[in-house]
């Protein structure tokens, strides 16, 4: 089972390196983030031609999350319902192949003096009472998405610059370390320990890709039950270096039978 996440940055501008991607990689799950599309603009017909299943909600501009599922999922349900902010444009989850998978667009924070930096650190408790509520560590569960934090110093060109950064500050790495602590393991590192592997590159950056020059804010993350089965974890620069590319890229696991 292959399970891959990538943030668009608008899916109708990135649509031929999506298509091409989902033909070259043919992902059992892929999540979306960032779809920056109202309903009714949701390249849906495409994808579903390319032979895929897919759900989404989002909004004009702004935030937008989808599932890409080569089986029909099952149970799907947008957003919190914890009487808080739904965020229903920044959280979809869903059932396949009787794995549980929730893909998160988690808040970027803005600046850690700004109301939305809380709204991020509030966003991780929200999300660690959901699973605690609603999943075990002991089930095959996947949290996948543009999680906004660098944990390590690996994970960020130049870290000793970053502290201030709301995608890199100690309270947001403490809260998505607390979210982790529900039992999963980050994919990547289980298969690349110690390496400089970026998944963001941000526009402004001249040759960011040819000087290394990134962020990796974009997550697999497994329970046990599926973690030990996990084979690979790769992030694909390839579609970071086409033209008019998403300043995100894709990144797969995959997963034994």
């Amino acid at each position: 089972m292959k399970i891959a996440t990538f943030n668009a940055n608008s899916i109708r501008s990135r649509l031929p390196i999506l298509l091409q991607w989902l033909e070259d990689h043919q992902p059992d799950v892929l999540g979306i983030q960032e779809t920056k599309a109202q309903d009714a603009d949701f390249p849906k017909d495409a994808i579903e031609a390319a032979g895929y299943h897919v759900v989404f909600k989002g909004e004009k501009s702004y935030n937008g999350v989808a599932l890409i599922c080569k089986s029909e999922p099952q149970d799907v349900k947008f957003g919190f319902s914890d009487g808080g902010p739904a965020d229903e444009t920044r959280l979809v989850r869903a059932v396949v192949d009787g794995v549980a998978v929730v893909n998160t667009y988690v808040p970027q924070g803005r600046a850690i003096d700004h109301v939305m930096y809380k709204y991020k650190l509030q966003w991780y408790a929200r999300l660690k009472k959901l699973f605690e509520a609603e999943y075990a560590p002991d089930m095959p569960l996947a949290w996948i998405g543009d999680i906004n934090i660098a944990v390590e110093p690996i994970d960020v060109n130049k870290p000793e610059t970053r502290k201030d950064d709301p995608c890199y500050h100690i309270d947001a790495h403490n809260a998505f370390l607390d979210v982790c602590s529900f039992g999963f393991e980050d994919m990547l590192r289980k298969h690349h320990p110690g390496e400089e592997l970026y998944s963001f590159f941000d526009y402004r950056a001249k040759n960011a890709i040819e000087r290394n020059l990134g962020w990796r804010i974009d997550y697999v993350l497994a329970t046990e039950p599926l973690a030990s089965k996990c084979i690979s974890c790769e992030i694909d620069l390839e579609p970071r270096k086409k033209e008019k590319p998403s300043d995100h890229t894709f990144m797969v696991a995959e997963f034994k039978a």
